[in-house]
């Protein structure tokens, strides 16, 4: 998902090194490219199969733009339908279904001119499609009125629909390796799981997170909204979140309205539910680490990160999304109200299916860039400084700390050091610890002043809400 405006960044990364087992070591990213779309775009998807051409679809001007990756031009825009809000790119790269979210159609362009080649009606307020593998079947998910449509490519025909629960179907997941497709449907708390090796797609199984008694995935009712696969085909993810009004998790307390975010771990021949490390939120496994507050497992709801029904681009499509490594090793789940992604260690002692494999293992939460604050019961609330000092542009403050590397902070109220009031700054790794921290401030040196003033969580400038996965 892209952020509403008519420029979209792109960036390139090199190989991914990778360090100790279960901990991969980030590569950098460029300077990012950016491609200029005409006003009025409002870019919201970016989808390809290629190598040297993205296409985007443009929500504002019911359009679709190529981006040239080899030149960093938009080489061509072509028209679609209303509010075109997702695109699937066949592999053999023929064809390009461009879902139109106001006219309940799908546009079939020509990726090599963006030439019209059919339109496809199909029911109420589509939003999401795929490909199947062998490139002759697309399936698209109608969010209005909950059904699955198979389209045959060669044709461009609807060969069928079916139920996935009605109103509420938001996302599919095609599984290549085991020619599946996972449909979630968050109104009824239920996965839909189909093998699309035959016409019409032959449903194998529904999943509904709420049945099974005390043991349930979520006993009281959540909102499953993505599904990741690993490619050994030996299990699937689901994630979801609960909202509730008045939050069951001490930690946040009732007084306030949280969200909890979890994801329920498949085994992919049985059907099975497979055990979780962490007892908080069992047989599902909790999302909030150890940088938040001990047997925390909930977060306090963030307006932005509601979701909107149908999607506009100033709303948030997905309140947690979640994604697979490429070999498998993790599994990523971003959850947007705790401004972090959930790393997931999927190494197991055995990868046959249906065998007792190791339990999947939070590892950690990654905070958004820029940082969010990731420990709502020790960062929640301000700081009191009690001294500062600068040396070689980086600012020292002594202050009762709970603030993590990456996170900014405001700090407020110094009576000496007024220069630095109001400033929003940020957390350095280096010098942390439980009585100062420190942050970057081009200034003369100050030796040791005191002086008392407050520094208090700023909240965060991004909040994740879709991953993609490297191929």
């Amino acid at each position: 998902m892209l952020p509403s405006c008519p420029t979209i960044p792109v960036y390139s990364s090199p190989a991914r090194a990778v360090s100790s087992p279960g901990k991969p070591t980030p590569s950098s990213l460029s300077r990012p490219v950016t491609f200029s779309l005409p006003p009025g775009s409002l870019p919201v998807f970016l989808n390809t199969t290629q190598l040297s051409a993205v296409f985007v679809a443009n929500y504002g001007t019911n359009s679709v733009s190529t981006l040239n990756t080899s030149t960093n031009t938009v080489t061509m825009t072509g028209a679609v339908g209303a509010q075109p809000v997702a695109l699937a790119e066949t592999p053999d790269a023929q064809n390009l279904y461009v879902v139109n979210q106001g006219s309940n159609t799908v546009t079939d362009l020509s990726p090599n001119d963006l030439a019209p080649l059919a339109t496809i009606t199909v029911g109420n307020t589509p939003v999401w499609a795929v490909s199947r593998a062998d490139s002759k079947r697309i399936y698209v998910v109608t969010q209005g009125d909950g059904q699955l449509y198979t389209i045959r490519t060669d044709a461009n025909t609807v060969l069928s629909n079916q139920s996935v629960g009605g109103a509420g179907a938001n996302f599919a997941l095609y599984d290549k390796s085991l020619n599946r497709l996972y449909v979630t449907n968050p109104n009824t708390s239920s996965v839909y799981v189909f093998d699309v090796t035959t016409d019409s797609p032959t449903l194998l199984t529904v999943l509904n997170l709420t049945t099974g008694g005390a043991t349930a995935p979520c006993p009281t009712g959540c909102s499953p909204v993505s599904v990741a696969a690993l490619a050994d085909g030996s299990r699937f993810y689901v994630a979801s979140y609960q909202n509730a009004a008045s939050c069951p998790d001490p930690v946040v307390g009732a007084g306030s309205a949280c969200i909890i975010p979890r994801l329920t771990i498949y085994d992919a021949l049985s059907f099975t539910v497979k055990p979780a490390t962490s007892t908080l939120l069992a047989p599902s496994l909790s999302l909030l680490g150890v940088q938040f507050a001990p047997g925390q497992y909930a977060v306090p709801a963030v307006p932005a990160c509601a979701t909107v029904v149908p999607y506009t681009p100033s709303s948030t499509r997905f309140r947690v999304y979640t994604t697979a490594a490429v070999d498998g090793s993790h599994v990523y789940v971003s959850v947007c109200d705790a401004g972090s992604i959930a790393d997931i260690n999927t190494t197991t002692s055995s990868i046959s299916s249906g065998g007792n494999n190791t339990p999947d293992t939070l590892i950690t939460d990654i905070g958004a860039p820029f940082a969010a604050c990731t420990n709502f019961a020790l960062c929640g609330a301000a700081n009191p400084i009690t001294s500062f000092s600068i040396t070689g542009n980086v600012v020292t403050f002594q202050s009762a700390n709970n603030f993590v590397a990456g996170q900014r902070v405001q700090v407020v109220g110094l009576t000496t050091g007024t220069y630095l009031n109001g400033l929003n700054l940020t957390v350095l790794p280096t010098g942390l610890s439980s009585t100062q921290f420190q942050c970057y401030f081009t200034s003369p040196d100050v030796p040791s002043t005191t002086d008392a003033g407050t520094a208090t969580p700023v909240p965060p400038l991004q909040d994740p809400a879709f991953l993609l996965t490297g191929s």
